[in-house]
């Protein structure tokens, strides 16, 4: 199956810190490439999958669930710390739910999580009846391009199959339940306008984990996907902050890339 324009998965080798990112429910790569990219620009070996399901069609999608979504990034993950000696997850909206997995379930193996709109539960008041509606109904509307930058659209499904939906709703869950295994430095950036997942799921988020290391920032002017919107610059600068706080290695790593690039000027 032909993937959608920008679906394509991303990855770099730089230095040795590593940087996993993940995109989110019915989204792809393409939401969080330009997060990706500059990560890569400063160095760091990044890399960005595409989820199993996603970046094609709905009806692909409709025959996932979280488990093969997961496994995706648990095996990039493992791939990333073989090559890196330090290694940092990120993700938006569901990829920050299965980054915040990841550091649940692997522990000192990741250095630091960095998260945007991260989702914990599905508002919609029909979602307990997922179980049941999910056989009678096999999609509802779509959620991408929730933006507020005008002319900038997220590539992503424009229906959600209740399938998934009911499987993402039981991730959500068994998330919940793993937030107080995270214990690593916490970086968590959310729109307080966000048409997708409610501001609650950052304050739930931040109630449940275990982390000392905590700080959360607002993007002001900025929707749900906020990697491609008017906040995007301030996403990316602190993400770097909070990696070069926490490996200072990866310092020299963005350095080098700098003289590469006057040199090749």
């Amino acid at each position: 199956m032909p993937l959608l324009p920008g679906a394509e998965p991303f990855r770099r080798d730089g230095g040795e810190v590593g940087v996993l990112v993940c995109h989110g429910f019915t989204g792809s790569p393409q939401s969080v490439r330009p997060w990706a990219e500059h990560l890569a620009d400063q160095g760091l070996t990044v890399s960005l999958p595409l989820l199993p399901g996603h970046g094609t069609r709905w009806q692909d999608l409709q025959i996932t669930t979280w488990q093969d979504w997961y496994a995706e990034v648990d095996r990039e993950l493992r791939a990333l710390t073989e090559r890196c000696t330090t290694v940092f997850v990120c993700g938006l909206s569901m990829g920050a739910a299965l980054a915040l997995r990841l550091a649940a379930k692997h522990g000192d193996a990741i250095a630091g999580v960095a998260v945007v709109n991260p989702g914990n539960k599905i508002h919609d008041a029909a979602a307990p009846l997922l179980p049941v509606l999910r056989r009678l109904v096999r999609t509802t509307k779509g959620i991408a391009s929730d933006i507020a930058k005008p002319g900038i659209e997220e590539v992503g499904y424009d229906r959600v199959p209740l399938d998934a939906a009911h499987s993402l709703r039981r991730f959500f869950q068994q998330v919940d339940s793993e937030l107080p295994r995270v214990t690593q430095p916490l970086l968590v950036m959310t729109s307080p306008q966000d048409h997708v997942v409610p501001p609650v799921d950052s304050e739930r988020i931040l109630s449940r984990v275990s982390s000392t290391d905590v700080r959360q920032t607002l993007l002001e002017r900025s929707y749900h996907v906020a990697t491609l919107d008017h906040d995007a610059e301030q996403i990316f600068r602190e993400t770097v902050a909070f990696i070069t706080r926490l490996a200072p290695q990866a310092q020299a790593g963005t350095a080098q890339e700098g003289t590469a690039d006057r040199g090749g000027a």
